[in-house]
């Protein structure tokens, strides 16, 4: 099991596939996976952060995350009922 703190984690195919899974998310009607308010309106001229950038910013931010128990709670939370 890895977390975002082993080095070159961002380079590597589990960060990758850590991204597709986000991706498939974000696809899949299942989930609610709207865009968020960002304030950095250089990145994000709309003011909307993309629900995979979003997420992807948090692993980097926190790196003691295991990436996976995060996927995990996020489909948990994301989840439409």
């Amino acid at each position: 099991m890895s977390t975002v703190k082993k080095k070159n984690f961002f380079g590597s195919e589990e960060a990758i596939a850590i991204e597709q899974m986000l991706r498939l998310m974000s696809k899949d009607n299942a989930y609610n996976t709207t865009s968020s308010y960002s304030a950095n309106i250089t990145e994000y001229p709309d003011n909307l952060i993309p629900f995979v950038d979003k997420h992807m910013n948090y692993l980097k931010a926190h790196p003691s995350l295991d990436p996976h128990h995060y996927l995990a709670n996020l489909r948990l939370m994301t989840k439409l009922r």
